[in-house]
């Protein structure tokens, strides 16, 4: 598993490219990844924060992470300042936890486990995000058969 630290200062996007808080990466980083810029990753800040993200085009061959604003917060961090940072190959190219309900969907519906298989891993962590936030079950599930439904419909 690869791993990369450094520091840098926090930068932001121009408010038209969304204004996030961003760390920059190089290409020349990022290319000694197994999966290049679809790989998955976790970003630790001043070894006080970590989380699991993914890469983002710069838009001049370079990439970059996003820097929520609540971590900011808790670093006590502002726009400028400089950080340590790391980052490790996330050894989940998913990169999200699979949550309960849907383990347990696809273990017993073999048609929709077959179906969520041939999704693109950004298709399955659009899923999970539906409905990781749900506390309603019978939500979760009713959102899970009709995303699978959809997507099968779009496979055919």
């Amino acid at each position: 598993m690869k791993t990369f630290q450094g520091k840098q200062t926090i930068k932001q996007l121009e408010k038209r490219k969304g204004g996030y808080y961003y760390l920059k990466l190089d290409a020349e980083i990022i290319n000694q990844f197994s999966k290049k810029r679809a790989t998955r990753i976790i970003c630790t800040i001043d070894a006080n924060v970590s989380y699991r993200c993914g890469l983002n085009h710069l838009g001049d061959g370079n990439f970059y992470v996003i820097v929520a604003g609540k971590y900011l917060e808790k670093l006590n961090k502002e726009l400028g300042e400089e950080v340590d940072y790391r980052i490790d190959e996330d050894p989940d190219q998913l990169g999200v936890d699979m949550p309960e309900v849907l383990t347990v969907f696809l273990a017993q519906d073999s048609d929709s486990k077959a179906i969520f298989n041939k999704l693109t891993d950004g298709k399955k962590r659009s899923l999970i995000y539906s409905i990781v936030k749900l506390k309603d079950i019978d939500k979760q599930v009713k959102i899970i058969n009709d995303f699978l439904a959809k997507e099968s419909q779009k496979m055919k």
